[in-house]
């Protein structure tokens, strides 16, 4: 059995056409607002104070920068989308294309880049909730606001925030792929409206 097979791309097609491999459950509109909300959720809100304070009006750069090589990869997945038009993305497209071992290694790194991308946004989450908390007056004890080692001087065991957001993300993905990109595109539509309606205030 070699590793390096490939699967026909009429193969593949066919396989689709008699819903025997993966459903296509989503539309244009929900694949661009699941795009919009991965780019307003951690890129505007989370990062972009940070970036800011480190590079100034040169964060505009790159943000130009960005959204070049973003384009570059749209235009990219267009012509795989177009070229093979089967559910399965970046893994179906490199099973076509450059074998079984290439797939198998888009795949877990898939697997990786996601979890580590769901960590990092979830502990995000965490701390805005604690922010939101604590302006009512609610504070929750130190130990379940962050990992090990996370807060020097302080004795953290779990960030129980972080944790409960993403058993409850997950539960909804449980669901459905559908019933999850309806309430994604309800809440992108509120985050849209957040930075096109909102003006910040200048604290000094």
């Amino acid at each position: 059995m070699s590793l390096f097979r490939k699967k026909s791309v009429e193969h593949m097609i066919a396989a689709s056409a008699q819903n025997a491999g993966l459903k296509k459950a989503l539309g244009a509109l929900d694949l661009t607002f699941l795009g919009v909300g991965a780019i307003i959720g951690t890129g505007i809100f989370v990062l972009t104070g940070t970036g800011a304070v480190q590079a100034g009006p040169a964060l505009m750069v790159s943000f130009l920068i960005a959204a070049l090589a973003c384009g570059f990869a749209a235009l990219a997945y267009a012509e795989f989308a177009s070229t093979i038009p089967v559910a399965g993305s970046i893994y179906s497209y490199s099973y076509a294309t450059l074998g079984e071992l290439a797939a198998w290694i888009i795949g877990w790194d898939l697997m990786l880049e996601y979890g580590l991308a769901t960590s990092a946004v979830s502990v995000g989450w965490s701390g805005y909730l604690q922010s939101l908390l604590a302006g009512f007056g609610v504070s929750l004890p130190v130990a379940l606001t962050a990992a090990p080692g996370a807060l020097p001087g302080h004795d953290t065991l779990f960030n129980l925030p972080a944790f409960l957001v993403m058993m409850a993300i997950t539960a909804l993905l449980s669901v459905g792929i559908r019933e999850s990109a309806r309430i994604n595109n309800v809440m992108v539509a509120i985050k849209v409206t957040v930075v096109l309606c909102i003006r910040q205030r200048n604290p000094c």
